[in-house]
């Protein structure tokens, strides 16, 4: 009989522990999530034991109105209860994304082809030469090695045609890359070429951590578009649904860059931003730290932040069909189950 079978037996009575809620809903094996309720610690102030199933978390912090738990290895989406002095809270669910693929280096967002093939780069140490630099991961999440030949692959974008292309950081230039995986070379002398993004009229933006946002029209003409600080960390760029560029990077903060090139900033208080992505209401979501918590931050239209999902090393996300998301993190991919739309990447 597992913990959860022995706890599950017996009934909560007033004055045991019960759960409000879950802070986040969704979270990565190896997560933290904050329990809120009451009656969450024993009287003997000893430490409450938290189920996922069959699977027992750690407690990282506890007291009587909330605790902090880590999700454990092998835990799936299902109720999490508490147990205090022989009773048993009520259950909440929590969403517990799956890995799909593993051994891989993201430094960024995965992309997904019209298909819904996810694509995901194993980036390495800059200047190292890798057997596979991008891998295609297909619908039933087979997982295939897709391009060798690149240095540093970065970013990954699609065009509305279809079309790959790919940032390096290693000789900064964009390449396009051909069903088949063959590359060629689409633009270069962008110093350490970092995110990429189409714009509605298909311009592709590139990031430089020199701290220049790059716009290369569709004739293949180079301009500087914006220009940012310094940045020692890779530039991240998304294009929210009125137009405005969105990029993260140097610091605590996302940076909106209006049509013109104009900078602002949109949202401060992040730890160490990275891969973003939008969905149809508007709402950005960002792989960073809140509230020193590292996991898929939401900042509503009228810059508002939440802790949507709780993981360790994430980089980025995109949103896959059937309202789910591809979240990468430093070593590895997974899927979620969110019910939330994505905005397309690319306006029809």
């Amino acid at each position: 009989m597992g913990f959860s079978d022995r706890i599950l037996g017996k009934k909560n009575v007033n004055g045991g522990p019960h759960i409000d809620s879950l802070v986040p809903a969704s979270a990565l094996a190896g997560g933290e999530v904050r329990i809120m309720g009451s009656g969450l610690r024993p009287q003997e102030l000893l430490r409450p034991k938290v189920s996922f199933g069959e699977h027992e978390g750690t407690i990282v912090v506890s007291s009587d109105g909330f605790l902090v738990t880590r999700v454990p290895e092998g835990a799936t989406s299902g109720p999490v209860v508490v147990a205090t002095d022989g009773h048993v809270s009520n259950s909440q669910t929590l969403k517990i994304a799956v890995p799909i693929a593993e051994n891989l280096h993201p430094v960024t967002s995965p992309a997904l082809d019209h298909e819904g093939n996810i694509y995901v780069t194993f980036s390495g140490s800059r200047g190292q030469k890798v057997p596979v630099a991008i891998f295609k991961i297909d619908t039933n999440y087979g997982v295939k090695p897709f391009v060798s030949e690149m240095m540093n692959a970065t970013a990954i974008a699609f065009d509305r045609e279809g079309q790959m292309y790919v940032s390096s950081r290693y000789d900064g230039a964009v390449y396009k890359v051909a069903p088949s995986g063959t590359m060629t070379t689409y633009a270069e002398g962008m110093g350490i070429a970092t995110g990429i993004a189409f714009d509605r009229e298909q311009s592709l933006y590139v990031g430089d951590r020199n701290g220049t946002i790059f716009k290369i029209a569709r004739d293949q003409q180079m301009f500087v578009f914006a220009t940012l600080e310094l940045s020692v960390s890779a530039y991240h760029l998304a294009f929210g649904p009125k137009g405005d560029l969105f990029v993260t990077g140097p610091n605590d903060r996302v940076y909106r860059v209006d049509p013109s090139g104009t900078v602002s900033t949109f949202f401060k208080g992040l730890g160490r931003p990275q891969g973003m992505a939008f969905d149809a209401d508007g709402n950005l979501y960002v792989a960073a730290s809140l509230g020193g918590t590292r996991g898929i931050v939401k900042i509503t239209p009228e810059a508002k932040a939440s802790l949507e999902v709780s993981g360790q090393g994430l980089v980025g996300l995109a949103f896959a069909p059937g309202r789910s998301v591809i979240l990468a993190t430093t070593s590895a991919v997974h899927h979620l189950s969110w019910n939330i739309q994505g905005l397309p990447l690319i306006a029809e």
